[in-house]
């Protein structure tokens, strides 16, 4: 009898606790949509100096919220919601004032000017030459020369201005006028599913999209993806490539 009771005591305690794990982890997961939306989405885009801590430590307190059953819930998620505070307080403030944000964020840094390479800025910020043009390879530049000013930004990423020379030929060079008019691009299916709400925002109606369709001798149900693009025209893919030799198949 002793035996049982200590077993019903013991299984009673693991599903406890699985219970109280279960309810821990919903919790951090919306706690952690919720403040992501209040932070805005520049926090996702650009990674600052303040993003980077907020991001580590509010990280670490919904780890521990969610799995750590050693410690208390209302303590984290108070934790949690001071720190989240902070991180929100000094977004605001740094909105208003660019001294602040400059100390919280930091400031881009100039590693190539005037076609010269800046060593001592580079040794600053622990930025190493095959790091420069691993950066610049990215950017399809294989050859520096061709760099006339290139900058670290904030997010850690490498904006690159070419010299005159190098940079690719545009309309206005040739002292010729554009005269498309630029669209922007609206899906209008997806899945095979007509995007109603899309239609409606540009003023066109799903049977204007299902006389495009017809045209094209094909249903809305065959269609994968359907964009109205840049420049107005219709651009459809099928699921039905009638690709005989795809490159890439798994």
């Amino acid at each position: 009898m002793k035996k049982i009771t200590t077993y019903s005591y013991e299984h009673g305690r693991i599903v406890d606790m699985l219970l109280e794990t279960i309810l821990r982890t919903v919790v951090a997961f919306v706690l952690i949509m919720l403040i992501t939306r209040v932070l805005g989405k520049h926090t996702i885009a650009r990674m600052t100096y303040n993003d980077f801590v907020a991001s580590i430590t509010l990280g670490a307190i919904i780890g521990n919220l969610a799995f750590n059953t050693h410690l208390k819930t209302w303590n984290l998620i108070t934790s949690f919601l001071i720190f989240s505070g902070i991180a929100y307080l000094i977004s605001v403030i740094s909105m208003k004032s660019r001294k602040i944000r400059k100390w919280f964020a930091g400031k881009p840094t100039v590693v190539i000017e005037n076609g010269k390479i800046l060593e001592q800025n580079l040794r600053k910020i622990q930025f190493t030459l095959d790091t420069l043009n691993q950066e610049l390879r990215e950017k399809d530049i294989f050859d520096i020369e061709e760099v006339q000013y290139a900058i670290l930004e904030l997010n850690g990423k490498l904006s690159v201005l070419k010299k005159p020379e190098y940079r690719p030929l545009i309309l206005k060079d040739l002292h010729l006028s554009n005269t498309t008019k630029i669209q922007f691009p609206v899906e209008l299916v997806m899945d095979g599913k007509i995007m109603a709400d899309n239609l409606q925002q540009i003023g066109l109606s799903k049977e204007w999209l299902s006389k495009q369709l017809q045209q094209r001798g094909v249903t809305a149900e065959e269609v994968c993806y359907a964009i109205r693009g840049t420049q107005g025209k219709l651009f459809i893919d099928l699921y039905q490539d009638q690709i005989r030799h795809p490159i890439d198949q798994e």
